[in-house]
């Protein structure tokens, strides 16, 4: 039996059928959950994989000892614990779509576990790495002063990346200082934000948003539906390019942290925590779907404390 990799151009080797349920997989994930593109392609590569070595036994015939070997079979491979834990995690995904289309009577998987994923403490950043970060985009240009908005948004609501990268005009309610936002799941929310976020956004807005774009464009005034941050094209903003602006800023300071816009997510909730914000505040803020994903953040509150304590205390 051939064990191929996670590239779904071998799909080649699988029947219509399963091409089928791959692209209706695909479609769920995409439009019901929402995944980002990133994800998308892994549970689906996952799933290609794990047709591919039934090597042509029917899918939607298998029992929970078959996914069972399955896993026990992948572990020859020494993936990690976290990639051990995606896969298992799209096998639960795909067998759960299965059953919701009707196309299984019973799902194989309800009870597959995975190994436990190792316990690691977000990375966040200071109030003051933050300003610092912020004092070094340079906004002289309309393109950085967008910039330097999008970093003080992501640092005073805690939004993920793509839920920024996706605001229109019509989720903005600035009389009210709040921003609805679409999370995983399409889970509607509103988060706050700061006088200061606000200020710069209103700026962007009325004077730098319509400078970005170059001459040869044309934009048209925007309405609800537009795109609240664009590149110089007029298109939406992506989420990559938004990732590529943190890393030209960071690295120019040199700052000894690896920044990512969900380590500003991270900061976010931590300094909240530390200044006494009520944990299920911070839940619905950061949109989390239960309680223990955002209780990590009340670790590295008390590891926080620790350090200074240690840092601080003469006898310590």
């Amino acid at each position: 039996m051939r064990f191929f990799g996670l590239c779904p151009k071998h799909n080649e080797n699988m029947n219509d059928r399963d091409k089928n349920f791959i692209e209706g997989f695909k479609n769920y994930l995409s439009v019901e959950k929402n995944f980002s593109s990133h994800t998308l392609t892994a549970y689906c590569s996952d799933i290609v994989s794990f047709i591919l070595w039934l090597d042509g036994e029917d899918c939607t015939k298998v029992d929970f000892n078959k996914l069972r070997e399955y896993l026990y079979f992948i572990q020859r491979f020494d993936y990690k614990k976290t990639t051990v834990a995606r896969k298992t995690a799209s096998i639960r995904t795909f067998y759960k779509y299965l059953f919701r289309e009707r196309y299984i009577e019973n799902n194989p998987s309800v009870s597959l576990s995975a190994p436990k994923r190792p316990k690691s403490l977000p990375k966040f950043l200071t109030p003051e790495e933050v300003e610092q970060i912020l004092d070094n985009v340079k906004i002289e240009t309309p393109s950085g002063f967008r910039n330097r908005v999008i970093i003080e948004l992501l640092w005073a609501t805690g939004m993920r990346v793509s839920e920024l990268s996706n605001l229109n005009f019509g989720d903005l309610n600035l009389e009210e200082n709040e921003i609805r936002v679409f999370g995983k799941g399409a889970k509607e929310r509103i988060v706050l934000i700061s006088q200061r976020a606000k200020d710069y956004l209103i700026q962007y807005i009325n004077k730098a948003r319509k400078l970005i774009v170059s001459p040869e464009y044309k934009v048209e005034k925007p309405d609800e539906n537009s795109p609240l941050f664009i590149n110089n094209t007029g298109f939406r903003l992506q989420n990559q390019t938004i990732r590529n602006v943190i890393n030209d800023v960071v690295s120019k300071i040199e700052l000894p942290k690896k920044v990512t816009p969900h380590v500003f997510r991270h900061s976010f909730a931590t300094k909240l925590i530390e200044n006494g914000a009520d944990l299920r505040v911070v839940q619905e803020l950061l949109g989390h779907a239960g309680i223990s994903n955002t209780q990590i953040y009340t670790h590295i509150s008390m590891k926080h404390m620790q350090d200074v304590y240690d840092s601080a205390h003469p006898h310590s």
